[in-house]
């Protein structure tokens, strides 16, 4: 596969179980359309053209010809120069990597993590949080997120792919789409009664199997394995954590426990004031899970993957 049939592909993907629906998905994509006819030619040269067909500011090729031949891809969650530094050496000793796939985002993708967090108020609009509230709970969070993100040398990897001309591409929301719409799916069907049924649903998975064995695999962090489930949200996508002020919205709106990546102490204290469960589904498994279901795609049009960095490699073609 070329490069950009690569990233034309997990992103097509990602729109395709998107949370918001792709009706919602596309109405974004013209408002950015719109948008650009209405800059100036100057303001133009500034403009991310990527938007017109991507959603996801955190997923973009980083470095490297949109039509270099791909056959082989060392993968990982997290992907900096230590890993671009291990691509060359497989390159050298014979194991050549044709491009490097970060699921975290590096480079222009992670200095513009906050803008895919805007898909977060659609997604608490659909559990029952007003649209408008969950847009002005919602716009401190991505300014903070933003700030944070202004002081970070972000282009460190991408860099070190630039002086060793390997490319290299990363995938972060298109990911988490798969494992939320995988694992959503998989509860409303089965209508777990307890958490510890919940539990039960996830250690099935190999990824969170794999994660017991290394001490990262599911745990509960408020409520206990008795306790009833009610209505599960499985919050794994939108960047990153949302705002803590959200939870006492879901609460009202009927979520009774909601299953999540990782989650910070406010956020956690907040759900805990708000009687909401929360399990913890393991950070890494679960960008693994992500990542496995846009990685058989890829195998099935003969892209070979190496996986490291974390990632938890399982192939469900079969």
């Amino acid at each position: 596969m070329k490069l950009q049939e690569i990233y034309e592909l997990v992103v097509q993907r990602g729109i395709d179980v998107d949370p918001r629906g792709r009706e919602t998905v596309e109405k974004e994509l013209e408002k950015a359309r719109q948008k650009y006819e209405e800059l100036k030619a100057d303001e133009r040269e500034e403009f991310d053209t990527d938007k017109l067909s991507n959603p996801y500011s955190d997923t973009r090729i980083l470095y490297g010809d949109p039509g270099h031949e791909v056959a082989s891809v060392l993968v990982g969650v997290d992907m900096e120069v230590g890993e671009v530094v291990l691509a060359d050496r497989l390159s050298e000793k014979g194991q050549k990597i044709d491009l490097i796939i970060s699921h975290h985002p590096e480079g222009k993708a992670l200095a513009a993590l906050h803008d895919v967090m805007h898909l977060q108020e659609d997604v608490l609009a659909n559990y029952g949080v007003p649209i408008n509230v969950a847009q002005g709970i919602m716009s401190s969070r991505i300014s903070e997120v933003r700030r944070g993100l202004m002081p970070l040398n972000h282009n460190r990897a991408v860099d070190a792919a630039r002086v060793l001309d390997i490319p290299m591409m990363c995938v972060h929301t298109p990911a988490d789409n798969q494992v939320v719409s995988f694992l959503q799916k998989i509860i409303d069907e089965r209508q777990p009664e307890t958490l510890k049924d919940i539990v039960k649903i996830l250690k099935e998975q190999p990824e969170y199997a794999q994660a017991v064995r290394l001490n990262a695999g599911p745990f509960i962090v408020i409520g206990s394995p008795e306790r009833k489930a009610g209505k599960v949200w499985v919050d794994m996508t939108g960047g990153t954590g949302g705002s803590e002020d959200a939870y006492s919205k879901l609460a009202t709106a009927g979520v009774g426990t909601i299953v999540v990546m990782h989650i910070g102490e406010k956020h956690r204290k907040e759900a805990e004031k708000n009687h909401i469960n929360v399990i913890i589904a393991g950070h890494i498994a679960s960008d693994s899970l992500g990542m496995n279901l846009l990685l058989d795609r890829l195998a099935e049009r003969g892209v070979e993957s190496v996986p490291c960095a974390g990632l938890l490699r399982v192939d469900r073609r079969s």
